[in-house]
Parts: C-alpha cells; structure tokens; sequence
C-alpha cells in the first residue's frame, strides 16, 4: 500500500481524505494556496506545501505545482478530490508518464466521458438511454436558435467541459437562446477554459438520479446503487439522498446496469457517477459520467458500509476490488445537506466573509439517527470569495426515510452559524415540507415550493409553540439574573406584532408551565439549557427536544426555529396594549436603485447616464464564485447615475445603477 499521499484539493475533501489516509496509516501531503495558510486540512496534514496564490488558476490548478510538490516530498500517489484537476486528464496521464499513481480512473476513460458530446456517443453505443440532442460544436448565436427549434423548446444549453452547476441555462424561446449561448460561452471559458457548448432537450419536471460505480483495474465494475439529487438551485444540488424514493428494484437494476456498461466500455477503475434524468414515470436518460468523486458520496457510504475514498486508494494501488455485487445490499435511508455560504433570502446568493460562530452537532448516534458532518472550515475562518462557497455537507442516517429526515431537522437545528449568510432556515424549510416527505420530488421543486424565493416558513404550530415558550423562558432567565426578577404570571407574547396570551407556573418538577389564553391548552417545557449570552436555546417541549437559535435585541428576541423566524416580545398586558397602537415602520424605497445582490467583481455595466432602459433589459453583470449574474431593469426609466465600472468590487447591496 502507499505510505504517502498528496492531497491536490482543499476544504472539506481534502479533510475527508486526511481521515481515511490516517486511518489506513498512510501519511499525507497538502498543498495550498496563500488563502489556505490557515486552514483544517493544512492543521491535520502530516505535510504541507504553499503552491500559490489564491486563484485557483494560480495554484491548484497548475498541474507543474503539484508535480513539484510530489517529488519535493516524496509522495507516491495524487487523490485530486473533485473539481480542480480531478477530471483533466492530461494531468492524470502526466502523473503516469512521470511515475506517480493517480487516485481516479485511467486517463483514457477520464477523456472518453470528460466530454459531454463525445461521452454521449459512447453511452449510446453501450445500450444506454440517452436524451434527444445536438451533440456537436455550435459557434454562433444564430446557429444555436436553428438547431433549438429544430429540437423544440424547452433547451438546455451547456458547456461540453461543464460541472458543479456552471455553464448551464435553459431557453424557454429564440431570444432566451441567443442570449444564454452567450452566457454559457462566457462562463465555461471562464469556468474551465473551454466555452465548447451542446444542446439537449429539457425535460420538463424531471428527476435527478446518479448511480455510483466503482471499478478495478482488472476489469471488475459493482455499483453501489443510486442517489437523489433534485433538490437544486441554479443547476447545483442542494441536497442528496440514497436510495431514491422514486425507482421501485427493477428501475434500479436496470439503471444500475446501464452505468456498470458504460464504465466497462472505457474500462473504468475508480469511484465514478453515471449521472441520469428522470421522468415521473421512471423512464430515464443518460445524462453525464463524472470520473471522480462525487460531493455527494457520503450518502452512499452511509447506506452501504464501503468507504469510497479507500477503495479509490486501493484501486489506484492496483488491488481486486474485495466484494462483488451480490455483496452489497441498501441499509437504511441517508440524507445530506450542503451547507453553503449563501443567502436564501437573496436567491441563494453567495455570501462571503468570516465565520464568526460555528457550532456543528453532535456526530455519530443520536438514538434514533446518526449524523455525519464533513466539514472543511472552523470557528474563525473566512469563506474566500476565491472558492465554492460550502460550509459543510451534513448528513443523517436512519433504518427509514422518514426517520432520516427527522434527524436531518434536528441536525439542522444543532447548527449554528455568524458572520455571513447561509442556507440552513431552508434547508430546514425542505425538512418540513409535506411535499418533500411524500417524495414527490423533481429539479423544480425550489420554483415550484417558493416561486417568489425564499422567505423562510410561517411562524405556525410547534413553530410558533417553540417561540413562545423559549421567549418566555428567556425573559424569566433573564430578569432572575439581571437581579430584578418579576412576581409576574401573566404576560403577553407578541411574535412580530401577533399577540399570544400566557400564565407561567412550575409543575413539581421545575418544568416551566405555559397555560395558552383562550386556547385551553398548556405547554410543558423542561430540560432548559440557556443562559445569558448563548446563541442557541435548547429545551424539551412537550416531550420533544428542540434548539432554536436566539439573538437579544433592544425590545426583545429575535427567534428562529427551523424555518421560522420572528421578533418576539414579552410584555405585561398593559405595555402591549400601548404596543399595539404604534405605527410599523415603513420599509425605505429602493424601486429607483439597481443594487449588487452579493459580494463580487463587476463584470459589464452596459448602459450609461442619460439613456432609457426598458423592462428586463440588463443593466450590470456581476461575477463571483465564478458565476456571473445578469441584473435586469425592473422598470422603464433613464439612467441618472452609474456608481460602478468593469472590473469593480462591490458589497451586497451597493448601488450600481440609479433611474430617474
């Protein structure tokens, strides 16, 4: 077996790796960029090596650093991650004319399904379904509208070297065509150096479900069944699940079939995804084979025992693969969040800066669950605008899917984050929706659940039981410590400007007794973990344990529980009474002003002072994470000011555009 390992990626895998390496006694190298000085996976290597600066085209891009980095430390063997340079294959065909084993598949089959348009071919040529299309080159605009009505709208467009959710967009129409060619051109040669782009026809409220394989280099291929990925934002997955609630055994054997063909066509031997589209009617079609690790493999490996990282390591090794696919069998349900410095509350925006607070939960069996959270990042540390935006990938097992998801909510619930935004409220939002516990999933699902975006859920039932009882707790909490505790039982609740009555009392327990004003009900809270100062609240309400996240504020808290958040007030009657005749503040006009949604570089701003701008023409572009952004008028109206230029860092919410 190898005794060293270079590690060619950062953040959270490269930390996943350190902890398979360590614990088959392998010794690891990781490099890094100036911006990763300070980070886990540089702490836990055995090893490190500074390979650059931030930009990733400046350091874990440059195949000459890590080839340097391998003989300046005598490793013997490269695990590449995802993305970076785990699907060049150039790279990998360098390590193997140079002598170092690269810790994915053959170089050839990397080519032969690294390419979206010739990958297709192949599939067809293995039996594999595969989607109506144009699978070769396009140069212009024009040609793409031809061949998009020729196909029938909708269209996809994306970039033949695509990934990760870039370089793709759907034309509901000939104007959406030429613009999105344009779009997907730039992107992808911004993205990966090649703005090759394809067309494929959409299909309408699909599915996506990916087969995980795993093969040998003496001709053996298992699969390691599927995963669910059709929760999606901008054409990136959100969150996974394994098996999927969709395929019934048969849809599975053959999905799991075809995949296995395909890798055996290019004689695949390592970790690889057969991802395909589905219809509701669990018809599917090939959609694209990445010849890496996936983001997502945690799932797999909680519902199939196999770590796929080590048997990456020992296939590279040129070990048989030591079970076959009778061997492998589905035990329970997995699902896993992504956790992403992004704002839901803005489009899922990205959002950089540091993280000031970070509390995870606990990992491994909580009782009725088990959690995983593979994170690359700490308490402290900043979440470049260089980087994908994750924070960590969560995930929770159970022996059922409904037991998976109850433990992903209170997962959920355990996690704690400042500084910047992130998506948990809706994640947790998902976790509670009925339409995602019945399965009845699709790519659309996040337009469908919040076609006006996403604002978080309506504070209603154990929500708003929740907020109640934490507010009242806290401001009893509170006031005993402050030495001014109040002889008071009643009180008032207010939850935004909602008013909810209360009477508190203690049962013999010391359990914290909230009798509900005209609803003849109680709520009993016990086990109360809180004090002054902490950011979570942690309690048992009527027999259930919950956490809500609470920050003071000048008149009260603010509260949120899973998706539900609020201001909530505790006053006497008659302190509410005079609150409820105040007037609501008044939210300021911003319809005038085009202002940057996220942190990032301006890319274009193609108007000027004086011109007239209709409704949906674009106004700005802006760029980050690698993702440009197309800003549009919402209104007729002329230009008065531009407050920004090409190239220009901007803040959320800077203004870059102001009409008369």
């Amino acid at each position: 077996m190898f005794s060293k390992i270079l590690i060619a990626n950062r953040g959270e895998i490269a930390v996943r790796i350190i902890k398979t390496c360590r614990r088959m006694g392998i010794a690891t190298v990781q490099v890094y960029s100036e911006a990763d000085a300070g980070s886990l996976a540089v702490e836990m290597a055995d090893e490190t090596v500074l390979i650059g600066p931030a930009p990733a085209a400046q350091s874990y891009l440059l195949a000459d650093k890590i080839v340097e980095a391998v003989r300046q430390t005598g490793a013997e063997a490269v695990h590449p991650g995802f993305g970076f340079l785990s699907e060049n294959a150039g790279f990998a065909r360098r390590l193997r004319d140079e002598g170092i084993a690269f810790i994915g598949p053959n170089p050839e089959a990397i080519e032969a399904m690294g390419d979206k348009i010739s990958s297709k071919k192949l599939a067809a040529e293995a039996g594999v379904n595969t989607v109506p299309g144009h699978m070769g080159l396009i140069d212009t605009p024009e040609e793409a509208v031809k061949i998009a009505q020729g196909i029938g709208y909708p269209v996809m467009i994306k970039a033949s070297a695509g990934g990760g959710g870039k370089g793709i967009r759907v034309a509901n129409s000939d104007a959406d065509m030429a613009e999105g060619f344009a779009a997907v051109k730039a992107e992808a040669l911004n993205a990966f150096g090649d703005d090759r782009v394809f067309l494929e026809k959409f299909i309408e409220n699909p599915r996506h479900i990916e087969i995980q394989v795993l093969g040998d280099k003496r001709g053996n291929v298992v699969h390691l069944f599927e995963r669910e990925c059709s929760i999606q934002r901008r054409n990136q997955k959100v969150i996974e699940e394994a098996p999927s609630p969709l395929l019934d055994e048969s849809t599975r054997t053959a999905m799991g079939a075809q995949a296995v063909a395909l890798a055996q066509s290019v004689n695949y031997d390592s970790a690889g995804t057969v991802e395909f589209v589905a219809g509701q009617d669990k018809s599917f079609y090939f959609l694209e084979m990445n010849t890496r690790l996936q983001v997502e493999h945690p799932v797999t490996e909680l519902i199939t025992g196999v770590d796929l990282v080590e048997q990456m390591i020992r296939s590279a090794y040129g070990e048989q693969l030591a079970f076959g696919q009778d061997d492998l069998k589905i035990d329970g349900w997995a699902i896993e969040s992504r956790i992403y410095a992004e704002d839901p509350y803005r489009g899922f925006l990205p959002s950089i800066g540091r993280l000031v607070r970070y509390e995870q939960p606990e990992e491994g069996d909580q009782g009725d669950y088990t959690v995983r959270n593979d994170s690359g990042v700490r308490e402290g540390d900043e979440i470049s605008m260089f980087y994908d935006p994750m924070i960590a990938k969560l995930c929770a097992w159970a022996p059922t899917r409904d037991g998976a998801i109850d433990g992903m909510a209170r997962a959920l619930e355990d996690t704690h984050l400042e500084g910047l935004g992130h998506n948990v409220p809706f994640l947790a939002a998902v976790m509670d929706q009925e339409r995602f516990r019945s399965g009845q999933l699709s790519t659309r699902y996040i337009g469908d659940e919040f076609p006006d975006g996403f604002n978080g859920l309506p504070v209603e039932g154990r929500g708003r039981d929740v907020l109640i009882a934490a507010a009242a707790a806290m401001n009893e909490i509170a006031a005993e410590q402050s030495g001014d505790p109040s002889d008071r039982t009643d009180w008032i609740v207010l939850i935004d400007r909602e008013a909810h009555g209360v009477t508190l009392g203690y049962d013999d327990a010391e359990a914290l007794i909230l009798d509900l004003t005209g609803e003849d009900r109680s709520l009993v809270l016990s086990d109360i973990d809180w004090r002054p100062g902490l950011a979570q609240f942690r309690g048992v309400l009527d027999g259930e344990p919950f956490t809500a996240e609470v920050k003071r504020a000048a008149d009260g808290w603010d509260i949120r529980w899973r998706a539900a958040r609020a201001r909530v007030r505790v006053m006497s009657p008659r302190v509410a009474e005079l609150y409820a005749r105040l007037p609501e503040k008044a939210a300021p006009d911003t319809s005038k002003l085009i202002q940057s949604p996220m942190p990032g570089l301006v890319v274009s701003i193609p108007v000027v002072v004086g011109q007239e701008v209709k409704t949906g023409e674009t106004v700005a572009i802006i760029e980050a994470m690698k993702m440009q952004n197309i800003l549009r008028a919402e209104r007729d109206g002329v230009v008065k000011v531009v407050s920004a230029k090409d190239g220009d860092p901007v803040a959320a919410d800077d203004v870059l555009v102001e009409f008369d």
